[in-house]
């Protein structure tokens, strides 16, 4: 069931119960688990797309809060209105079949013969009631194959693709900007989590834009909210502001030359694993134009000193998310949460 009031349906349920999360391990779900800090379970960027009931098999007092990119939804979560909770915004293009063309009562295949009593009724009354309920039932097991076909193509339709959609960390700050506790570090979080998207090629660049337009209008009002206050320039001041910037990996902290040489975009159209595509790389350092090659993107800076870009804080966690060094998952989700904290 989709939620569609985040404050009412989902924080005021769960603000004063114990609550466990699955965190899947990217930074998009990252973020929004730092913003959200058993009988209730929150399960964020994972279990939308799966049967969860059918998977965990849990207590039917149990109730799943699911804020989960990944598309398509699975069906049975979607019109699950007592333990699936969706956390997912309408305005996405989700297209989720009908009840009726998914779902059928079991209840209408069911055949109630032999109710009516026989007793005192003539042969020729018999033999045309028995054919009577062998047309029908032919006709509803004719009618059920015609059912299941078309649900079949309409669930083959709804799930062949597998696309990702409103990043889960924009919507958990979407809550708390409901909830007017909103802060400058959540909206920095929220910015991270769509960056993370937009940089792994989870969403078309249609999408970026459209919500990176939704983050500066939030940039906007933190930036007139800080204005007139004393402390707006200290230190331990986090201010965002909304530029064009290049597209390239680290390249405020690695040399022009290695940023290019890992960037997939610019190591695509040069082809760098040639001989060939490194001879052009050089040429073009020498005739250097990279107009093309900006984007619209949020930095962040700490202080008078520190300055960093959204994509390169995506970089950084993955780095720490994904190569442990003792091979434990666990400490390397702990040590990359704790990374997004100043």
């Amino acid at each position: 069931m989709f939620v569609s009031d985040f404050r009412k349906e989902f924080y005021e349920v769960v603000q004063s119960q114990r609550v466990l999360l699955f965190v899947a391990s990217d930074v998009d779900a990252l973020c929004a688990c730092k913003i959200l800090q058993f009988r209730y379970f929150v399960l964020i960027n994972c279990g939308a797309n799966v049967d969860l009931l059918d998977i965990l098999q849990p207590d039917e007092e149990a109730v799943f809060f699911v804020c989960d990119t990944h598309r398509p939804v699975n069906v049975v979560n979607v019109y699950n209105d007592t333990q699936i909770k969706l956390l997912i915004k309408q305005d996405d293009d989700l297209e989720v079949p009908a009840y009726e063309d998914i779902f059928r009562d079991e209840e209408e295949d069911e055949e109630h013969s032999g109710n009516e009593s026989d007793e005192g009724s003539e042969p020729s009354e018999k033999r045309t009631r028995l054919e009577e309920e062998i047309a029908e039932r032919t006709l509803k097991r004719r009618q059920r194959r015609e059912w299941e076909a078309r649900r079949k193509d309409i669930l083959f339709d709804y799930e062949q693709y597998e696309y990702h959609g409103t990043s889960a960390a924009m919507v958990m700050f979407d809550l708390a900007w409901l909830m007017s506790k909103d802060l400058s570090d959540m909206l920095w979080w929220a910015i991270v989590g769509l960056t993370d998207q937009w940089v792994q090629d989870k969403i078309t660049q249609v999408k970026y834009v459209t919500d990176v337009g939704v983050l500066q209008r939030h940039v906007s009002r933190h930036s007139h909210r800080h204005e007139d206050e004393e402390h707006a320039l200290s230190v331990d001041c986090a201010r965002i502001s909304f530029e064009y910037d290049l597209r390239l990996v680290l390249y405020q902290h690695w040399s022009l030359h290695d940023s290019l040489c890992n960037t997939c975009y610019t190591a695509a159209r040069f082809k760098l694993w040639s001989l060939h595509g490194q001879k052009r790389l050089q040429e073009f350092l020498a005739d250097v134009g990279m107009k093309d090659m900006r984007v619209q993107t949020f930095s962040v800076h700490f202080g008078f000193k520190h300055k960093f870009l959204a994509s390169d804080v995506v970089f950084a966690t993955m780095s720490l998310m994904e190569s442990p060094e003792d091979g434990s998952g666990t400490d390397s989700f702990t040590q990359a949460l704790d990374s997004l904290s100043r």
